[in-house]
């Protein structure tokens, strides 16, 4: 597993651009699904039996970064508009990554702070000729210390991750027809979700994402702790969680003997918000693995809850949803 986060978090993909990744997880899982597709926005659906309930677990390939949208003609240097949500306060002495494996850095005007806006940030190339409409990424290594995995871009390629798992330990054993979604497009607005569902027209969905932990100090006040197993939502300002779908995922948690807690998210959503409102509305709910510094390049997870997630996520894709009515 350490192998395969190193893998897709190393690996250039901004929303938009994901189609490296989507390679890397096409060539992971073609023998474990019977059907593989790539839909008109470049979302990889994979499907595995043909049994009676539609099952869409979904997880993003992008990842937050930069376009260059001007490029000053003495310096070579290119002004920017963020690709997702960027922390602007600790953007300056950043690495960039441009597709072709080279790099910048990201700096920006120091009398502004700390009421800095995008338009006081640019990208140095050294010396790399740009052009205007390139897109970046922010660019860092990925790290192990004990069961610590930290990297820029597990948000969410850990998701991707632990989708891949459950894949490999369904092994194609399941009473369900299951859909696993590698999405394109959520951090600027869930937009791939959106049109995998419609396709997909999924009997229950789930999202497989980060959330934020309240184990920092001064940090956000909520239950989520790194360490504590799967975190099972119940509510974030754009999903609310029907009982029935929290009941069924800590049903299988407990059936299985799997570490989780509950997550009530005061900020964020995920792709779980769009799969609700598709078609006729869609029961749906989400599955995240705690992270601490989401959306900057020391992004830290514990393996321990990855196991969780992709334990959870297989047990409830080998047996059909108990939802009620």
């Amino acid at each position: 597993m350490r192998n395969m986060i190193k893998m897709l978090c190393e690996t250039w993909g901004p929303s938009g651009y994901e189609h490296h990744v989507r390679r890397l997880i096409q060539a992971e899982v073609a023998p474990f699904v019977d059907e593989m597709r790539v839909d008109a926005l470049g979302n990889l659906i994979c499907r595995v039996g043909n049994g009676a309930q539609r099952v869409l677990f979904a997880a993003h390939m992008d990842e937050i970064g930069a376009m260059i949208t001007f490029v000053e003609p003495s310096s070579g240097m290119g002004r920017i508009a963020d690709i997702g949500g960027l922390i602007k306060g600790i953007l300056p002495g950043t690495r960039v990554q441009f597709e072709d494996g080279t790099h910048g850095v990201l700096w920006a005007n120091q009398a502004r702070q700390p009421d800095r806006t995008i338009d006081d940030f640019y990208i140095d190339p050294l010396g790399k000729p740009i052009a205007s409409g390139t897109p970046v990424t922010f660019w860092r290594e990925a790290a192990f210390q004990g069961d610590y995995a930290t990297s820029k871009a597990l948000d969410d390629r850990i998701g991707c991750v632990v989708l891949i798992e459950a894949l490999k330990r369904l092994n194609k054993q399941t009473d369900n027809t299951v859909y696993a979604v590698f999405t394109v497009q959520e951090e600027v607005g869930l937009r791939g979700a959106a049109a995998a569902a419609y396709g997909v027209d999924p009997h229950v969905a789930v999202a497989i994402d980060v959330t934020d932990t309240g184990d920092l100090p001064k940090n956000t006040k909520m239950q989520v702790k790194l360490g504590g197993g799967a975190a099972i939502k119940v509510h974030d300002p754009g999903l609310v969680v029907p009982r029935a779908v929290i009941d069924w995922m800590v049903n299988r948690a407990e059936a299985d003997g799997l570490p989780h807690q509950l997550e009530l998210l005061p900020g964020g959503t995920t792709d779980a918000a769009r799969f609700q409102v598709s078609r006729a509305g869609v029961p749906s709910g989400c599955i995240s693995i705690p992270c601490r510094y989401i959306h900057t390049t020391s992004e830290t997870v514990h393996l321990g809850d990855v196991e969780a997630a992709a334990g959870l996520v297989a047990g409830l894709a080998r047996h059909a949803a108990v939802l009620g009515s």
